[in-house]
C-alpha cells in the first residue's frame, strides 16, 4: 500500500523508530503535570457547589450553572490569539505566564463573596487559561514526531481524568476537613509554584534545549522538517481556518465537549442527589469513571500510533459513550446503581479517543497554520463545555432529575461520533495538483 493510499482510511502517518528517549522522560511528565494543574482548576467548581457554596452564596440553579459555564466563555474568546502567539512568538512563556495568573484567579474564588465578582473570575480564569491546551499541543508538536504525537498527546491529557480521578476523592475531603473555599485557595497554589519548575525545565524546540543528545535532535527536527515538505502549503491563515475539516473538526468537538463537560462538571452532584452519600464518599463514588477513562487513553493512543490511523480510534468510542447515556436515561434515577455501571462506561469511552483526536490536527495542515487550528476547534470546544455545563446544571435543578441531562449528553456524542468519518486527509504536496485532476 502507498503512503497516500493509506491516508484514505483515516488521519495517518509512518509509523517510525526513535534513537533516543530523553524527550519522553522530561517533556511528558510536565505537560502532565500543567495539564493537570489546569484541569483541577477549573474542575474543583463542581465540588465546590455540592460542597456547600450553593447554599452558603444562596445560588439558584440557574445562577449556579451560569458560574460553572462562565469560565468556558473566557475560554473561547481567547482560543484563537493563544494558539497564534504560541505557535508564532513562544509557548514556554505563554504558559508560564499563565500558570501564574490562574493559580491567583483559582484561589480567588475561595475569597470572594460577591456574586457578579465570582462571574468576573470564573471569565478571567477561562481566559487565562484559554492558552494551555492549543499551546501545549502546538509545543509537543515542536517534539515529537507522527509516529509518536498520539501518545505525546494523550499523556498530556491525561491530566484531565487522572486530575479529576483524584480530584473528586481529595477535595471533597479537603471541604469536609476545611470549607469549600479554603478548598479553592489551597488548590490554587500549587499552579503559581509550578510555573517558575516549567519555564526552568523546558525550551520552546529541540535546539534550544542542551539536554537534548545530538543524535535524537537531529531525529526529531529532520522527521519534524520532512514532515512539513511533505504536506500542500495553505493558501492562508484565514482559508485553513474556514477548510472542510477545520470547520467539521470544530463542531463536532463542539458535541463533543458538551457531554465531556456535562459529565465532569455536575457527576458529583448527580451522585451525592441520587445515592444519598455524603460529600466525601460522592467524591470517591464520582471518581470511579476516571480509573477506567486513564486505561483506554492510553491503549487507545498506543494503537493509534500502531496502526497509522487517527478517525478509526475516535468515533467508535464516542457512539459507545452515546449509547451508554442512552442507556442510564432509560434506567432513570430510580434505580442509581444500574445507571451509574452505564455512567462509567460512558466516561470512560468518552475520554478514550482524546489522543488520536489531537494527534491528528497537526497532520492535517502545515506548521504555520496548525497552531491557530488547534485554537480554533480547542475553542468551540469551549462553547460547547459552556453549553454542556449550564445546561445539564440548569436541567438537573429545573427538572429534579439528571435523565434529561443524559438525554442531552447522549445526543451530542451521538453527533460528534457521525462527524469523524467526513474528515478528510490533506493531501501531500507532490500529489496536491494529480488528485485534483483525479477527483475532477
Amino acid at each position: 500500500m502507498t503512503e497516500h493510499s493509506a491516508t484514505r482510511h483515516g488521519f495517518v502517518h509512518a509509523a517510525t523508530a526513535s534513537p533516543g528517549r530523553a524527550r519522553w522522560a522530561r517533556l511528558l511528565p510536565i505537560a502532565f503535570v500543567t495539564y493537570s494543574l489546569a484541569y483541577l482548576d477549573r474542575s474543583n467548581y463542581s465540588i465546590g457547589v455540592a460542597g456547600g457554596m450553593k447554599t452558603d452564596l444562596h445560588l439558584d440553579a440557574g445562577v449556579s450553572a451560569l458560574l460553572g459555564a462562565l469560565f468556558f466563555l473566557g475560554y473561547f474568546l481567547f482560543q484563537v490569539p493563544a494558539g497564534v502567539y504560541a505557535e508564532r512568538r513562544s509557548a514556554r512563556n505563554l504558559i508560564f505566564w499563565s500558570l501564574i495568573a490562574w493559580g491567583v484567579l483559582a484561589s480567588l474564588q475561595g475569597v470572594v463573596s460577591s456574586v457578579p465578582w465570582l462571574m468576573v473570575v470564573r471569565f478571567l480564569l477561562g481566559v487565562v487559561e484559554a492558552a494551555v491546551l492549543p499551546a501545549m499541543v502546538i509545543f509537543l508538536s515542536h517534539w515529537f514526531t507522527k509516529a509518536e504525537r498520539g501518545r505525546a498527546n494523550t499523556y498530556l491529557i491525561l491530566g484531565n481524568p487522572v486530575t479529576v480521578l483524584w480530584l473528586t476523592a481529595v477535595s471533597g475531603y479537603l471541604v469536609e476537613a476545611t470549607s469549600w473555599r479554603w478548598m479553592f485557595i489551597i488548590e490554587g497554589v500549587p499552579a503559581i509554584i509550578w510555573a517558575f519548575v516549567f519555564r526552568a525545565l523546558v525550551a520552546d524546540r529541540p535546539h534550544e534545549a542542551a539536554w537534548l543528545g545530538k543524535d535524537e535532535r537531529s531525529y526529531v527536527e529532520d522527521a519534524l522538517d520532512a514532515e512539513q515538505r511533505s504536506m500542500a502549503p495553505a493558501a492562508s491563515l484565514w482559508s485553513a481556518l474556514r477548510s472542510r475539516n477545520v470547520v467539521i473538526l470544530s463542531v463536532q468537538y463542539f458535541l463533543w465537549s458538551l457531554g465531556v463537560y456535562g459529565f465532569v462538571f455536575w457527576l458529583p452532584s448527580i451522585v451525592k442527589a441520587a445515592s444519598g452519600e455524603g460529600i466525601g464518599m460522592t467524591g470517591l463514588i464520582s471518581a470511579i469513571p476516571y480509573v477506567f477513562a486513564v486505561i483506554f487513553m492510553v491503549v487507545n493512543s498506543r494503537l493509534s500510533d500502531l496502526s497509522g490511523h487517527r478517525n478509526r480510534y475516535v468515533w467508535p468510542w464516542l457512539a459507545v459513550s452515546a449509547i451508554a447515556f442512552y442507556g442510564s436515561y432509560l434506567i432513570g434515577p430510580k434505580n442509581f446503581w444500574a445507571a451509574f455501571v452505564l455512567l462509567v462506561i460512558a466516561g470512560a469511552a468518552m475520554y478514550a479517543p482524546y489522543g488520536p483526536f489531537f494527534a491528528a490536527i497537526p497532520e492535517l495542515m502545515p506548521r504555520d497554520v496548525a497552531g491557530p487550528a488547534i485554537a480554533l476547534v480547542n475553542s468551540l470546544g469551549a462553547l460547547g463545555g459552556f453549553v454542556g455545563s449550564y445546561f445539564v446544571g440548569w436541567l438537573d435543578g429545573a427538572t429534579g432529575s439528571s435523565s434529561a441531562s443524559f438525554l442531552l449528553m447522549a445526543a451530542s456524542l451521538a453527533g460528534s461520533a457521525v462527524l469523524i468519518p467526513l474528515v478528510r486527509p490533506r493531501a501531500a504536496a507532490s500529489n496536491r495538483s494529480s488528485l485534483r485532476t483525479a477527483e475532477s
